[in-house]
Formats: C-alpha cells, sequence, structure tokens
C-alpha cells in the first residue's frame, strides 16, 4: 500500500515543480494551502457520509479522494509520506 501512496507522492511533487497547466494537482497548488486544506475537509466530510450512507464503493472513492488531496496539502507543506509513516511506526511501539 505504501508504494502506491509514494508513488502518487512523486507525481504530485512532479507536477507540481514543473508548472504543468493542464494539471489539476498543479491548479491546486497555485490556488495555495488554504484552499488544499478546505479540500482535504470538503473530502473527509464525504467520507464521513458515505460511511454512514453510501455504498462501500462511494466509501472508497471518496477516501481515495482525501488521500490525493491529503497527499498535495502535505506536499506544500514539504511533509513526506515517510515522515508520516515514521509517525505512525513511533505511535505503535
Amino acid at each position: 500500500m505504501s508504494e502506491v501512496l509514494d508513488k502518487l507522492f512523486c507525481v504530485i511533487r512532479e507536477r507540481i515543480s514543473k508548472k504543468l497547466k493542464n494539471s489539476y494537482t498543479y491548479r491546486l497548488s497555485v490556488l495555495g494551502k488554504g484552499y488544499v486544506a478546505k479540500k482535504v475537509g470538503e473530502e473527509a466530510t464525504e467520507v464521513v457520509v458515505a460511511s454512514l450512507n453510501g455504498t462501500k464503493n462511494e466509501v472508497i472513492c471518496e477516501t481515495a479522494d482525501l488521500l490525493y488531496h491529503l497527499w498535495v496539502l502535505l506536499a506544500l507543506n514539504e511533509i513526506t509520506p515517510k515522515e508520516i509513516y515514521e509517525e505512525l511506526q513511533r505511535r505503535m511501539k
């Protein structure tokens, strides 16, 4: 699983750094951390709603949206997935 998330993070950073104007990721980055943080909040709410009222597939899709937007926010804050994994590992001890 972490391989997919790591690859996603690399794609996100690449699209931001290359300033690909046709890239949704780049357009999000231009709108800034505040906008992306709001998107993370919206996506989190959609996960909650789907988990209460939706199908399994809806929960999966909304969770994927949440993870994507969260990874964009992490990239904008210069936080790597490795740092998140290390924190989770520390908490498991």
